[in-house]
């Protein structure tokens, strides 16, 4: 009977170094996950006839050169549409003060986009979102509130001459009142987004 062969120091040099491999690459799979972009919740609350909480969630990193992300929403009047999109923070708009919201929120990637070509925004309204199939989508009503999940596609370069993290401009991934209400400032939410 033979007996089980003792590893001779090449393998095990070299079952040594395959673990070291494995344990490198399960790091860098791991650090990789960690920095993906992670998610912000902003709140706000607004009177509209009735109370709503307003609840937007979105991604504070995106890629420079430009990525999908999705955007969820909770709280908002299902009768009053919204765009979903990234746009330059107006001057004199703080983004964690809703006191000072009080400013269109713009140039905005794609601008309303309404027949839903550049993929850069979202309409999300109850009532005419099927004119538009291609990027709008009806609110999920419950207890006479709207909710949403949508993809829009961001990029650093909003506009010709505006790119966010240049000259000044930062930029947030907002909702704000759609077409139909473009003054009314109530539905301006805004997570801010840096760009890598």
């Amino acid at each position: 009977m033979r007996s089980a062969a003792r590893p001779t120091p090449r393998t095990a040099v070299r079952t040594t170094a395959r673990a070291g491999v494995a344990l490198l690459g399960a790091t860098a799979l791991t650090l990789g996950l960690a920095s993906s972009a992670s998610a912000a919740t902003v709140t706000r609350t607004v009177t509209d006839g009735a109370t709503y909480n307003l609840s937007l969630t979105a991604p504070s990193t995106a890629a420079a050169a430009g990525q999908n992300v999705t955007v969820s929403g909770s709280g908002y009047n299902p009768t009053q549409g919204v765009y979903v999109g990234l746009c330059a923070v107006p001057a004199g708009v703080d983004v964690g003060n809703p006191a000072t919201w009080n400013s269109k929120p713009t140039p905005c990637l794609g601008g309303q986009d309404q027949s839903g070509t550049t993929g850069a925004s979202h309409w999300v309204n109850s009532d005419w979102w099927w004119m538009a199939p291609n990027n709008s989508s009806p609110y999920t009503v419950s207890n006479n509130r709207g909710s949403f999940s949508v993809q829009i596609h961001v990029k650093a370069q909003v506009s010709a001459g505006v790119t966010c993290g240049q000259s000044g401009v930062t930029c947030a991934i907002v909702t704000r009142a759609d077409h139909f209400d473009t003054n009314d400032r109530k539905y301006d939410v805004y997570v801010p987004v840096t760009f890598s």
